[in-house]
């Protein structure tokens, strides 16, 4: 083992170790629970999906498509502010890590902050930072995507031009392309969720833990028993 991950393993607690692994389990287990469950029990994701295609549907009876256009437009914006502000958060936390002793010392000033060694500190910020280089990355997929499905209208025949089996053809292709960018956007937003239980490390492992548990139960609420969804449903 290099010498650094055993300074590390020597000098984590295991309640630390417990609570990166009730993290990473909380974050992966729910994400793959998720998505086989919306195959059982409507989603968010898996509602506006339908609703996606139906606007696809809708705009291959359409001869002028601006209106289409401009919704992937308004659609793309979301996921280029989040990878904006990403950028903006990783720069922040890397300044920290170049000089994560003040960083560190500051910290200790917060009231019920834990007080831990330098290589602690600085292990709590390449997290923070891993999370956020993830959700730029899965918003800037989405961004792409969403510029496929604005190709896909674009590309598409005039509103006469179709018959009924091609409509539902070009609704189903173009609203899956549509679904995924949205889903890739949800994982951006799950994982600033989750940097808030990262968060809480700062404090303790325990509170690690309990932000982490607390965390996923929001997401739950919302992604399966919101009023949103209700709505859509109806």
């Amino acid at each position: 083992m290099p010498p650094a991950l055993q300074a590390l393993w020597t000098t984590l607690p295991t309640p630390d170790w417990l609570a990166l692994a009730l993290f990473f389990a909380s974050w992966i287990g729910y994400a793959l629970w998720a998505k086989r469950r919306a195959l059982t029990q409507p989603s968010i994701l898996a509602t506006t999906n339908r609703w996606r295609r139906q606007w696809m549907l809708q705009a291959t009876r359409r001869d002028n498509r601006i209106v289409d256009a401009a919704i992937a437009q308004t659609l793309a914006a979301s996921p280029s502010f989040f990878a904006s502000t990403s950028i903006l958060i990783i720069g922040g936390l890397l300044a920290a890590l170049a000089s994560s002793e003040q960083a560190s010392e500051l910290v200790r000033e917060i009231p019920f902050a834990a007080r831990t060694s330098l290589l602690v500190f600085d292990l709590k910020l390449a997290l923070l930072s891993a999370i956020f280089v993830f959700a730029f990355f899965r918003f800037t997929w989405s961004i792409r995507q969403y510029s496929f499905g604005a190709i896909l209208v674009g590309a598409a025949p005039e509103a006469d031009q179709y018959d009924e089996a091609a409509r539902a053809a070009f609704a189903d292709r173009a609203g899956q392309v549509m679904g995924l960018a949205a889903e890739t956007f949800n994982d951006g937003l799950r994982a600033y969720y989750l940097s808030f239980a990262a968060v809480a490390w700062f404090f303790s492992p325990w509170a690690f833990m309990a932000a982490s548990a607390l965390v996923v139960w929001v997401l739950y609420r919302r992604e399966f028993h919101s009023d949103v969804l209700a709505a859509l449903r109806h």
